[in-house]
């Protein structure tokens, strides 16, 4: 065993699978758990799939629970996706079912990479690459390099659709409209907001709002909330897991 067999092996592997990337069928920026389910179910039916974290950990907020406290609340019909994920549960005396977050996030995690999604930490996705009038991929850099400020130019991947699956913070949708005069699939062609929290609503909104947002680039997740102008729900999971598999279900049928 020698320092420079690792090292040497570390670097090919990354690069070599990183290298494989640059090209793919959908790029899924932000791995959280609407990105989580909708790039395994992709992947699990031979879509090329790649998945961008800007942080150290995927998961998205799924690890804090609520408040910090270990358990997520997932309603009945989100239980074939743990099933699916081969992740527990329990049922609470609510009619919810409890989910430990913890097993959840790395549940996820655990079960796109063994369905044959390609997951990468660290890259942050800093702009898009738009090609008459549609998006054909996404602009990449260092996340500690962009954290640090560093003049940095960026990389590219290119794909066929590329999905915004960063959060409250809608990274992907809200730098698409604000550097290009372009009018997004919204009532008011802009990213509309998040509304404050209101649990029902928001869970159907999030499956609802599960869309094409402008050519080749789609939302999933709470990022739906923030385009939409729709209602954020807490910490109760089931709506962030059908929205990632009603995004696989659309994507599938367009890339067969």
């Amino acid at each position: 065993m020698k320092e420079l067999d690792i090292s040497r092996s570390i670097l090919k592997s990354h690069f070599n699978e990183l290298l494989n990337n640059l090209t793919t069928d959908v790029v899924i920026v932000g791995a959280g758990p609407s990105g989580l389910v909708a790039g395994g179910y992709l992947a699990e039916k031979g879509i090329k799939v790649t998945i961008l974290e800007k942080r150290l950990s995927p998961g998205g907020g799924i690890w804090g629970g609520g408040m910090g406290f270990k358990y997520a609340a997932v309603q009945k019909e989100a239980i074939p996706v743990l099933e699916d994920f081969n992740i527990s549960y329990r049922e609470d005396e609510s009619g919810l079912f409890m989910v430990d977050s913890i097993e959840l996030a790395s549940g996820l995690i655990f079960g796109a990479i063994q369905k044959g999604a390609h997951l990468f930490n660290l890259i942050t996705v800093e702009d898009l690459i738009l090609r008459e009038n549609r998006v054909a991929g996404v602009v990449i850099n260092n996340t500690f390099a962009l954290m640090e400020h560093f003049p940095i130019d960026p990389l590219t991947i290119e794909a066929k659709y590329v999905v915004d699956a960063t959060g409250h913070e809608h990274d992907v949708v809200a730098t698409l409209s604000r550097k290009n005069d372009v009018k997004l699939n919204t009532p008011t062609g802009k990213p509309m907001g998040e509304r404050s929290l209101f649990a029902e609503p928001a869970e159907k909104g999030v499956i609802e709002n599960t869309k094409e947002v402008y050519p080749g680039l789609f939302v999933c997740g709470m990022s739906t909330a923030a385009v939409f102008g729709y209602y954020r729900m807490g910490p109760i999971f089931g709506g962030m897991l059908l929205s990632g598999k009603k995004l696989s279900e659309i994507l599938i049928k367009r890339l067969s």
